[in-house]
């Protein structure tokens, strides 16, 4: 296993095959099994673009072969920032027929998560866009090599920059299919190894790498498939990114590849450029969040398409309120599945047959029945069910350590391999019921951000004495970042001052605080520390009596 991974013990290695969850295949196997079985299946849909299964492993092929050729190598890693779309799906296929690791960044990171991701991993290579709106990658890419010498290739969807490559150029191969077939079979990787890197949720500044192997992956997204009824009739659309594990193996495209259904990528997230294509397309199934479910249902587009195809909405990443819940179910007149889980591995789905009680205010159970969990009280002693505490994680797909990172690994894995998910939940059976969590997060629609990282960033501004962000409720997204500051004497500081100096630091978007409160000073506890649960409380009375006096 790639040095710096943490490999299961040899005797749940040994149970987790002899009970079938470890079957032995890569990723690419799990999708070459569906094109065997039906390659003139419609496998990929981009606008006008159709790819069958067949077609599909083709063109992974080829372009797998290009990238080794190119000089990639087994274990390399790489940083795969590319948006929802047909050359995601193909780079990530090619890479991990080869055996190269793609770290999995998203759309919205910039230099400082992207520098991070690059230097963590050790990362040879980096795929990216040309430019999204007016952002031009090619930029940030050639401002990366400047300060990475091991960063050998930048791959570019789109048109390449001075010393880039286009990824177009590499997917015409002149060798032939057989000849290129032959040199993969060479380099096809040992399902137990690493197969990609995740992202952690963001409990420290900068996300930790989580990886994930062939073994473990493929049964992540064939049992969340399963649990889903996933089939050769799923119409699978890609809204969330692609990079997150929610959309990519929980079930994801991953599943719907591994079942023979098909995944349709939509141009959009609103409304207006997601029901015309739910019409067209006929799609079953629908992986959403928070803020899209609360802002599709109050859409007056909805009666204007034929939404009729439509059997199963999923939400994942925040909580979804079960008042919501009901009304997805009646608006939609589809049926509901809440999706709880964590990138590190353990995956929580309600059944699609379940009583309405649990559909609506439970977050599932675990999609395997060795996924053992524990909820245990402060001192880490096993509380009974119905009682809130601290949710652990054991099983086949729920990773043993992070990557390269001994240090996190020892804060956030017991010493018998359980998992510390940092989530308060309650129990009742193997149904899990969310409360909260213990680390400070903003949970901004499924976005994590790390208040701790933001707070370091604001410090920096000569303005500001002292900072301290918290959540605070929203009636959209679930949670928004509020910024306390106590600033320098005499100083004044704007929101759109503050977001604007935070911007230049290269941080993402998203993590920027959507709210500034300046104090004179902080309420402190005895021991010294900011008392954040108070501002929360402050701030989120503060949001309630303008929400009332709006209504």
């Amino acid at each position: 296993m790639l040095k710096g991974c943490t490999p299961w013990p040899e005797e749940f290695a040994r149970i987790y095959r002899e009970k079938g969850y470890w079957q032995d295949i890569t990723l690419n196997e799990m999708v070459e099994k569906s094109a065997a079985s039906a390659p003139g299946a419609i496998a990929l849909v981009q606008g006008e673009e159709r790819l069958t299964y067949g077609q599909l492993v083709e063109r992974v092929d080829t372009l797998a072969y290009s990238l080794s050729k190119s000089g990639l190598r087994p274990l390399d890693r790489v940083v795969l920032q590319l948006p929802n779309s047909i050359d995601f799906v193909l780079a990530f296929l090619a890479l991990t027929r080869i055996g190269v690791i793609p770290v999995m960044a998203l759309p919205p990171h910039r230099a400082n998560e992207i520098r991070h991701f690059l230097g963590k991993s050790g990362a040879t290579g980096y795929f990216i866009p040309d430019r999204i709106k007016d952002f031009d990658f090619r930029d940030m890419a050639a401002e990366m090599r400047k300060e990475n010498p091991r960063l050998a290739h930048v791959f570019v969807s789109g048109e390449a920059g001075p010393g880039q490559t286009a990824l177009s150029s590499l997917m015409v191969g002149s060798d032939g299919i057989e000849q290129v077939r032959a040199e993969l079979a060479r380099l096809r990787p040992d399902p137990d190894e690493v197969a990609l890197m995740l992202l952690s949720g963001g409990t420290t500044a900068l996300p930790k790498l989580i990886p994930r192997t062939h073994n473990d992956y493929v049964f992540n997204a064939v049992a969340a498939g399963r649990v889903s009824r996933f089939s050769p009739r799923t119409v699978f659309l890609a809204i969330l990114p692609m990079g997150h594990n929610y959309n990519l193996a929980s079930p994801g495209i991953l599943a719907t590849f591994a079942h023979g259904g098909r995944v349709v990528i939509a141009p959009g997230t609103r409304a207006t450029e997601v029901f015309p294509v739910i019409e067209r397309e006929k799609v079953t199934v629908i992986p959403a969040a928070v803020p899209l479910v609360a802002t599709w249902l109050e859409a007056p587009e909805r009666a204007q398409y034929d939404l009729s195809s439509l059997a199963l909405i999923q939400n994942g990443g925040a909580r979804l309120q079960p008042e919501l819940r009901r009304r997805v179910k009646e608006r939609f007149c589809c049926q509901y599945q809440e999706d709880y889980g964590t990138a590190e591995g353990l995956i929580n789905l309600t059944r699609l047959d379940d009583p309405e009680e649990l559909i609506e205010n439970s977050s599932g159970k675990p999609i395997c029945d060795d996924d053992e969990i524990r909820i245990v009280d402060d001192a880490g002693n096993e509380v009974p069910d119905g009682t809130p505490g601290e949710l652990l994680v054991r099983g086949p797909y729920t990773i043993r350590g992070y990557y390269d990172n001994p240090e996190a690994n020892e804060k956030a894995f017991t010493a018998d391999g359980f998992y510390r998910m940092g989530d308060v939940v309650r129990k009742e059976g193997r149904y899990l019921f969310t409360e909260g969590r213990k680390k400070d997060l903003v949970n901004r629609g499924g976005e994590k951000i790390s208040c701790d990282e933001i707070e370091d960033h604001i410090l920096a501004h000569p303005k500001v004495r002292n900072t301290c962000v918290v959540a605070m409720p929203d009636p959209v997204f679930g949670e928004k970042a509020c910024a306390f500051v106590l600033l320098a004497g005499g100083e004044t500081l704007s929101l759109p001052e503050l977001c604007a100096f935070l911007l230049s630091r290269q941080i993402a978007k998203f993590k920027l605080p959507e709210r500034l409160e300046v104090l004179d000073a902080f309420p402190i506890s005895p021991a010294g520390k900011i008392l954040r649960r108070n501002l929360r409380e402050r701030i989120e009375a503060m949001v309630k009596a303008e929400l009332a006096e709006q209504a």
